[in-house]
């Protein structure tokens, strides 16, 4: 897939904006950026991460916009978890990787896929939703344009802004036209080393990349009734030993061809000029939880364009 390469090391290396989570541009700051256009089919032990408490509460019927036959939230976890590979544990991992160095770091590595199939002429539309202080809000505006025009999106969420909202999760989850992704427990850069991006701190070794990714996916198997096939860290930076642990876990790497909204610190016409040039097969990446910022607006005006050219829209998993 050849795809244009406008600015992705720049923004690497100034800082490009992928984290979401707060209201300014901070840490979050830079441009919007497109990763390469590739599509790729040790440390000692750290404390572990507690993984957040499963939120309450129960299905509230089918979400505006979505069709009645959608699924029930609540499978039965135990029928998925025992067709499902054994995960191995933390500890196993832990020993392991216990002599590996990482190599690599970045947003675009091996194991990580940054585009559709060769040959896909669809776009995949992403939408993270970061959780924590500044990143649990909900931006219903760019939801409901999605609903309202049938157009699908993979939703990465994060295991805090589940807790702190519920209820429109369950909605988000019946709704067929939305698949869920894994957004990290507590959203940290997956590193074997501690190494941070965005500003925020990465994982510390083997066993809090474990928690950060198997603590969420666990939540997830529960409320859902099945694993959750995509994982996204928290800024979308890895290094290489890091990715080979979510792969251990059963998990892909969704990684993104065009950064939609900075971090959710773009201007509404940025964000239509970035989505409405995203070329076919290329994974857009976005927010969800910074209502009032320009995602919604910018997403609004760039796709009934791209609807009328013909253009088709994916989950992640309808082609992955």
């Amino acid at each position: 897939m050849a795809l244009s390469r406008r600015t992705l090391l720049a923004a690497v290396v100034a800082g490009g904006a992928l984290a979401g989570c707060g209201a300014g541009r901070g840490a979050e700051g830079g441009g919007a950026a497109l990763a390469p256009a590739s599509t790729v089919a040790g440390s000692p032990e750290a404390p572990s991460v507690t993984p957040a408490a499963t939120p309450s509460g129960s299905a509230s019927g089918t979400p505006s916009g979505a069709a009645s036959t959608a699924p029930s939230v609540a499978a039965s976890p135990s029928v998925a978890a025992s067709a499902a590979p054994r995960e191995p544990g933390r500890a196993e991992l832990v020993q392991r990787y216990a002599a590996v160095a990482p190599t690599a770091w970045g947003v675009d590595l091996p194991g990580v896929v940054t585009g559709l199939p060769e040959g896909q002429r669809a776009t995949a539309l992403t939408f993270d939703a970061c959780g924590g202080p500044g990143g649990s809000r909900y931006d219903a505006e760019l939801i409901d344009f999605l609903r309202a025009h049938g157009v699908p999106a993979t939703l990465f969420l994060n295991a805090r802004w589940i807790d702190a909202n519920p209820h429109i999760f369950e909605q988000l989850a019946a709704d067929p036209l939305f698949e869920i992704g894994n957004h990290g427990t507590v959203h940290r850069p997956l590193s074997v080393t501690g190494r941070s991006a965005e500003g925020i701190a990465g994982t510390g070794g083997v066993g809090e990349v474990y928690d950060e990714v198997a603590g969420n996916a666990h939540k997830l198997t529960e409320l859902l009734g099945h694993p959750p096939r995509f994982f996204r860290s928290g800024t979308a930076y890895y290094d290489d030993v890091a990715v080979r642990v979510v792969a251990d876990l059963g998990e892909r790497i969704a990684g993104f061809t065009v950064n939609a909204d900075g971090g959710a610190t773009l201007p509404a016409a940025e964000v239509r000029q970035e989505v409405a040039s995203a070329p076919p097969g290329a994974i857009v990446i976005g927010h969800m939880n910074q209502p009032g910022h320009g995602t919604a607006s910018g997403v609004a005006a760039a796709l009934p364009g791209l609807l009328a050219a013909g253009r088709r829209f994916v989950r992640l998993s309808d082609v992955l």
